[in-house]
This record gives C-alpha cells, structure tokens and sequence, in this order.
C-alpha cells in the first residue's frame, strides 16, 4: 500500500496539532489522538516530545495523562526523553518551578541525576533559578543528602529570597 503526498502532510499536520494540544494542555483531545494512533512519543523539529511540551509549559493533567497512557498500551511516554539540546522533562520543570509536576516526573522514574548537558542535572537547574520547594523535594527523594544536595539546598534558598524581590 502505497501513501500518497496528500496523506503525509496530512499526518504532519496531525502531528503538529498533537504537538499544540501538548503545549495548550488540551488533555482530552490529545488523548484522542493517542488512541487513534498517534505515537506517545512525538517530537517536534527539535526534539521536544509531547511530555516535554506539555510539562514545560505547566500543564499537570497533559502531563500525568502521557505517563498514564500506558493503562491503554503498554507504554506510556518516556519521562527521560531528551531533546536536541539534550534536555529532560525534568530538567525543563526544574527551570520553571512546576513543584506538581517535579513531583509526577519523578514517580514515574525520571532520573534526578540526568546530564542535561555540560554536566547540569534537574537538581542543578532548580537551585539555580531559586526553585527551593523543587531542591528539597529532590533532596528528600535522593535519600541520601550529601554536601553537595546541602549545597544546592543553601543555595537554593538564598536565590528564592532574592527572587522574591523581583515579583
């Protein structure tokens, strides 16, 4: 069976309205097209897969829908999928301060020790930005502090006060 011109960029426009459902948090709707086959994890021209887009942009119920997807297959989208920049879901929500979303990446097995490039780790990338609720919550699912989670810790909070300034 042969698939005409007209029929792939029919599935590239489809591919790119799941994409936007991912970003927008339309649940319901990007589920729907999961069922109907579209791959749990599509990526966009820069490997930014839709559990990517969707945690980045804050949207839990998106977000917990993709990890849960596997329910109904037996898989569900890959919580440690980087993109060209070699970035995590993780380390994206670590940067924006989604502390819910941390939460569900990290149940789901998203690595907290990942290399997002240049050594930085979602750990690394939540301190920096003053994400302190994000560090603790790291730290505590680590089980085991050491200096360098307590450093992260201390750092964390001294940036949030600051940051505090700023709102």
């Amino acid at each position: 069976m042969q698939v005409t011109q007209d029929e792939l960029k029919r599935y590239e426009e489809l591919q790119v309205i799941a994409l936007d459902f991912a970003r927008q948090g339309k649940t319901q709707d990007l589920k729907l097209m999961l069922q109907a086959g579209m791959p749990v994890n599509l990526s966009d021209h820069k490997g930014n897969s839709l559990i990517m887009l969707a945690s980045y942009n804050g949207n839990l119920e998106t977000t917990s829908m993709l990890i849960d997807f596997k329910a109904l297959v037996d898989f569900g989208a890959d919580v440690d999928k980087k993109n060209d920049k070699g970035q995590t879901p993780l380390a994206g929500v670590c940067f924006k301060g989604y502390l819910d979303i941390v939460k569900v990446l990290v149940k789901a097995g998203a690595n907290i020790h990942e290399n997002n490039g240049m050594g930085t780790t979602p750990l690394m990338f939540a301190s920096i930005f003053g994400n302190y609720e994000i560090v603790k919550f790291l730290s505590e699912e680590n089980k085991k502090l050491n200096l360098k989670f307590l450093i992260y810790l201390y750092l964390s909070r001294f940036l949030n006060f600051f940051k505090s300034f700023f709102k």
